[in-house]
């Protein structure tokens, strides 16, 4: 794989990953690779509803049949078919989903930390699955304990680099700027 930045997210659910990656990919031409999209893409196809159980239970049987890093497989080889430069990968979940990049020299694993208050008010105002506007606090809490979550505050504990995202906007942009900065 040529020289190629690539930051992998570890954060709680709706921490703010996916702004991260929307932000690198507009400011510096990166590509965000989701591990989610191969789930929804079976979903779309089974003509399922992309509820966090079922991207969680189709990740788990995947994963029981094919071995814990078959997405990180997936998401190694799609980088390395691209041309681009800059990867984000904003939902890293299981130290496997890094796997197949950990060795790779431009990767690097980001901790998003973000209080647990803030994601939950952020998920239910946003609409990226089905369920998220009408999910409680208790169904959030019940959420985290998802096969796909659970391993999330590890990750993030573990991570060299974090980002802190209880503020504003510009105070996170800042933070992933001098991130591109270091590692271009």
């Amino acid at each position: 794989m040529d020289k190629k930045i690539i930051i992998g997210l570890a954060g709680q659910i709706s921490s703010g990953k996916d702004t991260i990656a929307n932000y690198v990919a507009e400011k510096y031409g990166g590509v965000s690779v989701s591990f989610s999209q191969p789930l929804r893409d079976i979903l779309d196809r089974l003509y399922m509803p992309h509820t966090r159980e079922n991207l969680s239970f189709l990740a788990q049987c995947l994963i029981d049949k094919f071995g814990g890093d078959i997405l990180s497989k997936t998401i190694a080889t799609e980088i390395e078919k691209s041309d681009k430069k800059i990867f984000v990968l904003p939902n890293i979940r299981r130290e496997s989903d890094y796997f197949h990049l950990k060795d790779n020299p431009g990767f690097v694993l980001v901790g998003v930390n973000t209080e647990l208050r803030t994601c939950y008010d952020r998920l239910v105002k946003r609409n990226q699955n089905t369920d998220d506007q009408t999910k409680t606090w208790e169904q959030f809490q019940k959420d985290l304990q998802l096969s796909t979550e659970v391993a999330i505050a590890g990750l993030i504990e573990k991570a060299p680099v974090k980002i802190d995202n209880n503020g504003t906007f510009e105070e996170l942009y800042k933070q992933v700027d001098e991130l591109i900065a270091k590692l271009s």
